[in-house]
């Protein structure tokens, strides 16, 4: 289980989220506190793995706290979940060391592809043994997932998630005949959604030339 600390300054806003924590496998609500000085009490008295953290606290934003946790060496895992959206926020954020960014308000779906997403490069940096390619990979998947209102018409979000699975498990990059058989579905439906994840930056293309001279195209995560 992965135990998460919520941290917000609004009592409800806590709760709210606290109940989508609990509502997705895999993840546990450790506590919810309300100020920066009573999260870093709880990171110290129990075993947190992630933090879901609100930017503004009546004692310290959460930028402050984060990089308190990045000083004292705390093996905690930050996703800010803010109303701030701005630029330079988003910026120091990352900076920061936080590995997600999420602006309020978000619906219940928006969230757990998130921490699904999270808990994906958990599972995938518990390997002893990595290479840049397996690098690429893990860190993809924080890039993976899509608001639900995001898939044009036409497309639906479980079968964009099945072709994104197929090409992240491929040891190479792969085609859309490959991506088909794989998915057990159409060439055409395959190509469709290889393109539009690549449109929207979740998958790389390159081609491959094959005996005939003619170019195919290969698709792999960033």
């Amino acid at each position: 289980m992965i135990n998460t600390l919520v941290v917000d300054d609004d009592f409800h806003v806590a709760e709210i989220n606290a109940r989508y924590v609990s509502r997705i496998p895999g993840f546990r609500v450790a506590g919810q506190v309300h100020d920066a000085a009573s999260a870093l009490a709880a990171v110290r008295e129990s075993r947190i793995d992630l933090m879901l953290l609100d930017y503004y606290m009546p004692d310290e934003d959460g930028l402050g706290l984060t990089r308190r946790l990045r000083q004292q060496g705390t093996d905690v895992d930050v996703i800010m979940v803010t109303a701030d959206d701005r630029a330079a926020t988003v910026q120091q954020a990352l900076r920061a060391g936080v590995l997600q960014y999420i602006v309020k308000p978000f619906t219940f779906d928006a969230l757990r592809q998130k921490l699904e997403a999270y808990a994906r490069l958990r599972t995938a940096l518990t390997t002893r043994d990595v290479n840049q390619s397996y690098i690429d990979r893990a860190l993809g998947t924080l890039r993976a997932c899509a608001p639900a209102d995001a898939m044009p018409k036409g497309f639906t979000e479980q079968t964009a998630e099945l072709v994104r699975q197929v090409v992240a498990r491929a040891p190479a990059p792969v085609s859309a005949h490959e991506v088909s058989q794989s998915a057990r579905v159409s060439r055409s439906t395959a190509q469709r959604y290889l393109k539009l994840l690549e449109a929207q930056g979740q998958l790389c293309i390159s081609l491959k030339y094959g005996d005939g001279g003619r170019p195919e195209h290969h698709y792999s995560l960033p």
